[in-house]
């Protein structure tokens, strides 16, 4: 499913009324558009502000720039019905994400809390034994990295991490790199994450392809994520940081007290790893069964149940639903503590909704006042083809600025008249995202908060965090934007 972004575009540039200098013709516009990012990038790198902020203020110096007029941007007072450009750019793309990604937030929150995680780690790990530990890890991260956000997953599962390389005595990143491999990769190329999610409403891709197409350019590329990790982690020895450690223990306390008051009472019995797969499963299958049925299927009945069952906005409610019973009701959680979960869990999603949003009054500016076909025609004349050419614009947007969500927003944005032009299939676009997500994950460093997690949480030195951790980002943007340019060649 996708909701259309909607806005007021007159069919050729100029217009007239902007309140600052007037450009016409491509040279112009080509000129706004460099400025507009390098004021982004001013923004965010020098000046510190906030990327919603920053996104907000570049789409309106743009829009005037480019000569949209006040009302064309901010709607006119006189006429209550007008929808302005910031007004359509942002609700029409936070219509599509806002309700993915809090149903996403609340289903993964109620697996972290109800011990999913450690089940899950506790199962594998036993299965392949400690000798294939880290390989166990990679998986952890792969599987319970769907629902839940990275920042999250690296909270829960690091105390499971300490404990593996306590154990066997070996290095943590042996088992922290797969793990943080796992995490990233479900992260940038798979629903509900925002960076996928976001993409796919401003490209108007259906979840089921963006679902697909994650997994056959991801897997191949946490594949090659953890080779480089099982290589790096024999050759470079960091001891498990006893601090951390330490207060891992400490945070699990507080939790579990936290969990006692809100009236969720620890549970002897684990909770069962089929219970725990179904959940994460359940919205995945859902939602291609009726990406596929809409191509397999004639118009009938049973087609209509499966593309219901399979809207984003319902299947991920009834795997929300089942969470809340199978992990919580059913394991002697009260209705009060289910909702007390559920709603801490939507606190740290209003930062992202509202950078996803700025991101969408971006791309309805650039397409608003033209920039965004001046823009198209001259990637044309380049000559690349557009799926290199967004891993590159999303690559440099990553490296220069830090933020993938940014990067993923801002290069949607950029790329989206090159596709509606050339009226590429969903396969092909769903494609063109992956590249867009591969390259908002090339080589994390310092002006990232992913790379200072990381090496807080595992105490890793910045140099050998350098060595690690921001060269298994690249191996991973890398090969994933591989997978999906060969892909590209046999979907038109």
């Amino acid at each position: 499913m996708s909701v259309p972004l909607t806005a007021p575009a007159p069919a050729t540039p100029p217009h007239t009324g902007g309140l600052l200098l007037l450009v016409d013709g491509t040279p112009g516009l080509l000129t706004v558009a460099a400025l507009g990012i390098a004021l982004l990038l001013l923004l965010i790198i020098k000046v510190r502000l906030q990327p919603f902020v920053a996104l907000l203020a570049v789409s309106i110096t743009v829009g005037l720039l480019a000569g949209l007029s006040v009302t064309e941007l901010f709607g006119t007072v006189q006429r209550s019905d007008a929808v302005s450009t910031i007004e359509s750019g942002m609700g029409g793309i936070l219509g599509h994400v806002a309700i993915i990604i809090g149903l996403g937030t609340m289903l993964g929150a109620i697996l972290e809390v109800s011990g999913g995680a450690e089940v899950l780690a506790g199962r594998l790990l036993g299965l392949f034994g400690e000798r294939r530990a880290p390989l166990a890890m990679g998986l952890t991260g792969l599987l319970f990295g769907i629902p839940v956000f990275f920042d999250v997953g690296i909270f829960v599962l690091a105390p499971i991490v300490y404990a593996a390389a306590r154990r066997s005595g070996r290095s943590v990143l042996l088992y922290c790199l797969p793990l943080l491999a796992g995490l990233s990769m479900t992260h940038a190329f798979l629903p509900p994450h925002p960076g996928p999610v976001a993409a796919a409403g401003l490209l108007h891709v259906q979840l089921g392809w963006i679902i697909l197409m994650g997994a056959v350019c991801g897997l191949p590329a946490v594949l090659a994520a953890w080779a480089y990790a099982a290589w790096i982690g024999q050759r470079i020895h960091v001891a498990v940081p006893q601090d951390m450690a330490d207060a891992a223990e400490e945070a699990k306390r507080t939790v579990l007290a936290g969990q006692r008051a809100q009236g969720v009472a620890p549970q002897e019995r684990p909770v069962p790893l089929g219970t725990v797969l179904a959940v994460i499963g359940t919205p995945l299958l859902l939602i291609l069964a009726a990406t596929f049925s809409s191509i397999a299927l004639d118009p009938s009945p049973g087609r209509s149940v499966l593309e219901f069952a399979g809207n984003p906005f319902v299947a991920l409610t009834v795997a929300l639903l089942l969470a809340c019973y199978l992990l919580g009701i059913r394991r002697g959680w009260s209705r009060t503590s289910l909702e007390a979960v559920a709603t801490s869990s939507l606190k740290p999603v209003g930062n992202i909704l509202l950078v996803v949003g700025a991101g969408g009054v971006f791309g309805a500016v650039l397409k608003a006042s033209g920039v965004a076909q001046a823009l198209s025609d001259t990637f044309h004349d380049v000559g690349l083809p557009v799926i290199a050419l967004s891993y590159l614009v999303s690559l440099v947007l990553r490296v220069a600025q830090g933020s993938a969500t940014v990067a993923i927003v801002t290069t949607a944005g950029i790329v989206a008249p090159l596709l509606s032009a050339d009226h590429h299939s969903q396969a092909f676009t769903a494609l063109v995202i992956m590249a867009i997500s591969a390259g908002s994950i090339f080589a994390s460093h310092v002006n990232d908060g992913g790379f200072w997690m990381v090496a807080k949480y595992f105490g890793i030195s910045e140099r050998d965090t350098l060595r690690t951790w921001t060269v298994l980002e690249s191996v991973l943007s890398v090969a994933g934007f591989a997978v999906a340019g060969v892909v590209s060649v046999f979907v038109v």
